[in-house]
């Protein structure tokens, strides 16, 4: 009576320790967050980011462009269905918390020409119905962790999608300005090639006039034909940029065409990328890792429970006639109901293996938690302190343009005069040449910061205005963690 007690015992306890999921690991705490970003920042960065942040840009048709990628974009779309299969995926482990019933409808013919102990020669009908039904007890919770599980891995792939939407919103814009800032460098070229013409032409006068010998128109052409060659390498880069902007939009490269022809009038206020801390709750792809975590851990418990036994019931009735009229009669009804328990005594380490795959998965997934978080507060800070540097760098080349623009139209004047000699200008009109495009490398480089920070710090994206997303077509309802502490989820 003892020893049936102390049985009884333990398998209560076992009940009650299986059937309460664990804690996942918290990898990383909000006391192991920076209190702030030490990359200097941009004056004026006081405005905070916002959902649709490519409309600061007050460009219409980089919108438009954004517009047409939500929709149109393929990654967008396999992303999509994605996400589709996964919570079709949680919909499959629901099933197993509800019993499995099917009905069978069978009719036979049989016939024999020989007598035998039991029948005689001749033909019979056998018509039966029958149905049955079978639930498995989840006594252990294992059905639920694989219900967290899915769920969570569900919640992922939601976010995983997110993910995309906000890499492809920025490559839209990044495509955008590239291409914008080729047609203008292919412009300051044009201009420049048109200038080293009007140089040429003084060369030419001077040397039909005997004043400068064939060096200089040597010289002065070969500038000419150099400057020329750069045109078509520019044209090139630009036209590959438009082809890969119209594959991101989904669309076919031929035929398609950008309207902007400069970096000119785009604005990008700086934003305020507030405390390190809030990484946690606005990017996308931490709480992608997250979700993907918490699911490990919830398949971690499940291969616990299942070293626990499996009980199961089952029922089973039917009718059996040898007409469909006499099919439904109380005498021609049989029966049988019973329950089972299997308890796996040897399965050569199968159980155990799976539980150290579960455990190897978790801790795999905790230092892809880790790296996320580093990665989003490195990428932060990276943007930001890059931002403010190329803002310098676009003050001073403005007035280094400025100045060298002054020093050619001068040398430009006193060559025509007589005063300086040819190299003199090559060398002023190369300054001013190499300046001009410098800064709108840099312009581009500055604009792409921006849509870099936008990225870094979430593109405005939270878990709770996710969760509010009209346009998501949840069919399974996802948890909102949004009162939960940071890092931690269930």
């Amino acid at each position: 009576m003892k020893i049936l007690l102390n049985t009884v015992s333990v398998a209560v306890l076992a009940l009650g320790l299986a059937a309460c999921a664990t804690t996942p690991p918290e990898p990383v705490k909000p006391a192991d967050l920076p209190k702030e970003f030490t990359a200097p920042q941009a004056a004026g960065a006081e405005q905070p980011i916002s959902t649709d942040w490519w409309k600061s840009f007050s460009s219409p048709e980089l919108t438009d462009f954004v517009n047409q990628a939500h929709s149109g974009n393929l990654d967008i779309a396999a992303a999509a269905a994605r996400v589709y299969q996964a919570q079709a995926q949680t919909g499959t482990a629901w099933s197993t918390l509800f019993p499995n019933v099917d009905v069978t409808g069978s009719a036979q013919r049989q016939g024999s020409r020989r007598y035998t102990a039991t029948s005689s020669p001749g033909t019979f009908n056998t018509f039966g119905l029958t149905g049955g039904a079978s639930y498995e007890l989840d006594f252990w919770g294992l059905a639920q962790d694989n219900i967290r599980a899915a769920r969570n891995n569900a919640r992922a792939s939601i976010y995983a999608e997110d993910v995309v939407q906000l890499t492809t919103e920025a490559d839209v814009a990044n495509t955008y300005f590239t291409v914008l800032a080729l047609r203008e460098r292919v412009d300051i070229a044009r201009k420049n090639i048109e200038a080293a013409k009007r140089i040429l032409a003084i060369t030419q006068a001077k040397v039909t006039n005997g004043v400068l010998s064939n060096l200089e128109l040597a010289q002065q052409t070969a500038q000419v034909r150099g400057e020329e060659a750069q045109i078509p390498r520019l044209e090139e880069q630009e036209r590959e940029e438009r082809y890969a902007l119209a594959i991101l939009l989904g669309k076919l490269p031929e035929g398609f065409d950008v309207k902007g022809t400069s970096l000119e009038g785009l604005v990008a206020p700086p934003v305020q990328p507030g405390i390190p801390a809030t990484i946690l709750t606005r990017r996308p792809d931490v709480a992608e890792a997250e979700a993907s975590l918490i699911a490990a851990h919830a398949n971690l418990d499940a291969a616990r429970a299942a070293f626990l036994p499996a009980i199961g019931i089952s029922a089973n009735g039917g009718w059996q006639a040898d007409t469909i009229s006499n099919l439904i009669n109380p005498s021609n009804l049989a029966w049988n109901i019973g329950a089972q328990l299997v308890q796996s005594i040897f399965d050569g380490g199968r159980l155990s293996s799976q539980r150290d795959l579960a455990k190897g998965q978790e801790a795999e997934l905790v230092a892809s938690y880790r790296a996320a978080v580093l990665n989003a507060l490195s990428d932060t800070e990276t943007q930001i302190g890059s931002l403010s540097s190329f803002l310098d760098q676009e003050r001073l080349t403005t007035d280094e343009v400025a100045n060298a623009a002054e020093a050619f139209r001068i040398s430009e004047l006193q060559y025509r005069e007589g005063v300086i000699d040819l190299l003199t200008v090559l060398q002023a009109q190369q300054t001013l040449f190499t300046s001009q495009d410098t800064l709108v490398q840099i312009k581009l480089a500055r604009l792409q910061s921006n849509v870099g920070l936008y990225r870094a710090l979430g593109g405005g994206w939270t878990i709770a205005a996710d969760a509010d997303k009209p346009t998501r077509n949840t069919f399974i309802p996802v948890p909102d963690l949004t009162d939960l502490p940071i890092g931690v989820a269930y």
